[in-house]
């Protein structure tokens, strides 16, 4: 058995479809079973030629970071520089100043 350190976010991910295909099969998945599940599902879609073809071009057209950049990314996500400013539904005025 080998361990794997996944980001948080990505482990949180696994998680979640590893509780999903549980409810699915009425039955207990852990994660390395999600996982492995999950890679199956990719196999047995890739097999089909023209799912293989159009997955590739896509990937190929897709502006992918590099290793090192999604790894520096998940590991301290980028904090937006400038806080947004809050948004007021339309049926509703922004608040009042206070007077002085």
């Amino acid at each position: 058995m080998k361990t794997l350190v996944l980001p948080g976010r990505i482990d949180d991910d696994l998680a979640k479809a590893a509780e999903e295909l549980s409810f699915m099969a009425k039955k207990p998945i852990s994660k390395s079973m999600a996982l492995n599940l999950l890679i199956e599902v990719y196999h047995a879609h890739l097999n089909n030629p023209c799912a293989l073809d159009t997955f590739s071009q896509q990937l190929q057209n897709l502006n992918i970071m590099s290793p090192e950049e999604f790894d520096r990314y998940w590991d301290d996500p980028a904090k937006p520089e400038t806080p947004k400013p809050k948004a007021y539904p339309r049926s509703r005025k922004a608040p009042a100043k206070k007077p002085k």
